[in-house]
């Protein structure tokens, strides 16, 4: 069985103190984890030392961040790089997100150059890909996810992909309140692996994890993992506050011990 990881996205929020606070008492809500399931938190950058030094060496919660740029190092005013972040602490990088890709115009051809650096640095990217609400109301639902999916790790070895967590983040679904159902997150969720079977090999795909992102709550979080295609979940809204997003640790946690 994959083990599950549940990804909190706090976006742009939460100054450093305020990061220092939730960590803490976060820490405090979940002093151990199942040996299952995988937790991390993704600050914005300016508190990823802050959260870094409240965490600590011995805590199972990591360390993850929201983006970054292909290049090492350069005069690229604004940019933070992989070695950076793997500098800070950080053990994952999020890229691709549909916020990203909306809002600032991000192309598959350089979130192909984010992977890329992120794996060369030994960082655990997660993708994201997923439909407009246009786009799944026209059927093209797993055209948008192929197309993704294609230009995002085209050029990629097996083995190189398999290092790699992708994230079905409807757009229609994130920030919204309106989650998918199951069925189609499920539904989503076997395309990819389908896709990503093509691409590299089944025996690779069946080691790779996908995650669910939008709108999720401690109160769908269970019957979202109900199913063995969902390896977890990229949170937003829900990790901003401790009680929601310890919640969810604990039904993830609970409910993969008893094999769910």
């Amino acid at each position: 069985m994959r083990t599950v990881l549940i990804v909190g996205n706090w976006k742009m929020n939460k100054i450093a103190s305020e990061a220092v606070a939730f960590v803490h008492e976060l820490k405090e809500r979940l002093p151990t984890l199942s040996a299952t399931v995988e937790l991390v938190v993704a600050p914005p950058f300016t508190a990823l030392e802050s959260v870094r030094m409240a965490l600590g060496t011995s805590s199972p919660i990591q360390l993850g961040a929201q983006n970054m740029f292909w290049e090492e190092s350069g005069a690229y005013t604004g940019e933070v790089s992989a070695p950076m972040l793997k500098d800070l602490g950080c053990r994952y990088v999020i890229l691709g997100h549909s916020e990203r890709r909306t809002l600032f115009g991000e192309q598959s051809d350089s979130i192909q150059k984010k992977i890329r650096a992120a794996l060369k640095h030994e960082l655990r990217p997660i993708l994201c890909v997923g439909e407009s609400l246009a786009q799944r109301d026209k059927g093209s639902t797993d055209d948008v996810l192929m197309q993704q999916l294609h230009e995002s790790l085209s050029g990629f070895t097996g083995e190189a992909i398999a290092g790699v967590t992708i994230a079905y983040e409807p757009i229609w679904a994130i920030g919204t309140g309106k989650s998918a159902t199951t069925e189609q997150a499920v539904a989503a969720h076997r395309t990819i692996r389908r896709v990503l079977a093509s691409t590299t090999s089944p025996a690779i795909t069946d080691c790779m994890r996908i995650l669910y992102g939008g709108s999720v709550t401690p109160e769908n979080i269970e019957s979202l993992l109900a199913s063995d295609q969902i390896d977890g979940a990229l949170i937003g809204g829900a990790c901003l506050q401790v009680e929601s997003f310890a919640t969810i640790a604990r039904v993830v946690s609970a409910a993969r011990s008893i094999g769910v």
